[in-house]
């Protein structure tokens, strides 16, 4: 069975496109150092040596916007795209798991 189509990316500016992707990164990596969710200190420790770079790209993008006049953030568009690109799963590794009651 094909698997399905997914539905296109929203149209974003080019740094709102590095926005998403750094935003993603960045919470990639921190759901890789959670301690909910990690299972070695090496992972953690390599996922928290990138996170500046990645914050610092994440900051890069977001100055973009503001110099070029977007000084909104159209959050609907947005979301979109960061569903498209499986936002809602990668941020969930960041949160705590539900609680388990025996």
């Amino acid at each position: 069975m094909p698997s399905p189509e997914l539905p296109p990316l929203p149209a974003l500016t080019r740094a709102e496109g590095d926005f998403v992707d750094s935003f993603l990164q960045v919470v990639d990596l921190l759901g890789r150092i959670s301690p909910a969710r990690g299972s070695d200190t090496y992972s953690a420790l390599r996922a928290a040596q990138a996170l500046p770079a990645q914050a610092t790209a994440l900051r890069d993008a977001l100055t973009a916007m503001h110099t070029r006049g977007e000084t909104e953030l159209h959050s609907a568009t947005l979301v979109r795209a960061l569903r498209v690109l499986d936002g809602e799963r990668r941020a969930g590794r960041v949160a705590l798991p539900p609680e388990v009651t025996e």
